[in-house]
């Protein structure tokens, strides 16, 4: 893997003081800081995991790149109620280029201010791919019970169910999974010295194989939008 030292409390402080000042000739003036202590880094965590995230999918993308990797800093302000014009979290992904990635599994890692955050699922999973899903747990709940196992502690899952159980006397352990409206398995930290050492590259790269088969099922699921609802 690639060099990466990790992140700098230099760049939390940067991701603080964008939350307060908000302002373009604040981040004009501190761009360098931005630069350096932030989009950096990054880039260079893109490279040291990119090895390692090819084996579990060689079509991932891996540039690193804004808007293929990394995330913006500036915020897209033209459809919501907050007009803040920057973010003060940043993170990376690991998907398949897709025009549809926020209905696609994806592999993340978040940083802000005060805590970092990583794991596998959907940013906003629609209807249509939960029901495919729900659809293997009905069909194979054993096996996909033997997948869930990687998903233990520290990841937790995540997501908003339905308040009414979609299918009556359902034994929990799949239950959990099946009512969910989108989900997410992902571990939050608070301790922010994991960022400032090298070791956080192990960390993920760890953590995201654990995942795999999770990552693996989902992407059967991607594969059932390609068929024949009438055939499955």
């Amino acid at each position: 893997m690639s060099q990466c030292s990790g992140f700098s409390q230099k760049g939390l402080n940067f991701l603080q003081q964008v939350r307060i000042e908000n302002d373009k000739a604040w981040f004009d003036a501190n761009r360098a800081v931005y630069d350096r202590e932030l989009l950096t880094p990054f880039r260079s965590l893109v490279d040291a995991l990119s090895p390692v995230m090819l084996t579990i999918d060689p079509q991932f993308e891996t540039r690193p790149a804004i808007g293929k990797t990394l995330s913006r800093i500036h915020r897209d302000t033209r459809f919501s109620h907050d007009k803040s014009r920057y973010r003060s979290r940043m993170w990376l992904t690991f998907k398949r280029p897709s025009k549809d990635w926020k209905d696609a599994p994806v592999y993340f890692f978040e940083l802000g201010p005060d805590m970092l955050r990583y794991g596998l699922g959907y940013y906003s999973a629609n209807k249509a791919t939960m029901d495919l899903f729900r659809h293997t747990l009905q069909h194979r709940p054993h096996q996909f019970l033997e997948i869930a196992a990687c998903c233990r502690a520290p990841f937790e899952l995540v997501g908003e169910s339905y308040k009414r159980p979609l299918v009556k006397e359902q034994a929990a352990d799949i239950a959990t999974w099946y009512n969910r409206k989108s989900f997410a398995v992902m571990v939050t930290d608070s301790e922010v010295e994991k960022l400032f050492s090298a070791n956080l590259v192990t960390l993920l790269a760890q953590s995201f194989q654990q995942l795999e088969p999770l990552y693996h099922w989902l992407m059967q699921v991607e594969a059932m939008k390609q068929v024949d609802p009438q055939d499955l």
